[in-house]
């Protein structure tokens, strides 16, 4: 099973899209061991200062395909959950200092906690999601599909030029222009998809 990120993937503006839809996506691979779920509870990570928390919409795959065209490429979904995409923002700046990578940055344990799923069939349009995360009550994140630069299609069109998207894969999708920061511990992470809450859990 992989987990697939992408980032810089949304806007504020709409009339951002067009200069910024280069068709270079920035695609990055989080360990399986980063995932948790069932609203467990994360232990804060000893290794970073600097935890930084994104909410995304979390695809997961239902078909093996190779090369899907955009036009197929939605068929290949087979549920939609939401997550956070953690980095450690002072381990990934060291490495960026030396032209390294985001692997140690994006793929620390518990870097990954994903909601439960609902099937493709409860939403009426991909393309119009909302979603949303609280911390400690308090809203941070509010965002919408329809504000991604590159949509769940081109997503995994673009991906499967170079990988075997397989049944199981997890592809983080983007988080909100707006809104992410850092975590401490104790925090009480709550995130929803149409109001729906599907996440949550504490920094412990």
């Amino acid at each position: 099973m992989k987990i697939i990120g992408i980032g810089k993937n949304y806007v504020n503006d709409l009339s951002e899209v067009a200069a910024l839809k280069t068709g270079h996506q920035l695609i990055f691979l989080k360990a399986e061991s980063t995932l948790v779920t069932g609203n467990k509870d994360i232990t804060f990570p000893a290794i970073t200062n600097e935890l930084v928390y994104e909410v995304e919409l979390v695809a997961k795959i239902g078909t093996t395909g190779k090369d899907i065209s955009v036009d197929d490429a939605a068929s290949f979904i087979s549920e939609i959950g939401i997550g956070i995409d953690y980095t450690a923002k002072d381990v990934l700046t060291a490495s960026r200092a030396n032209k390294g990578p985001w692997a140690l940055a994006k793929g620390f344990d518990g870097a990954s906690p994903v909601s439960g799923f609902k099937p493709l069939s409860a939403f009426a349009d991909i393309n119009n999601i909302n979603f949303s995360l609280n911390i400690n009550g308090t809203q941070k994140q509010l965002g919408n599909t329809s504000h991604m630069i590159y949509n769940f299609s081109e997503i995994i069109a673009y991906v499967s030029k170079f990988m075997t998207l397989e049944p199981g894969d997890l592809i983080f999708t983007g988080t909100p222009a707006t809104g992410a920061g850092l975590n401490v511990k104790g925090d009480h992470l709550q995130a929803a998809i149409e109001g729906e809450l599907l996440l949550d859990f504490k920094l412990v």
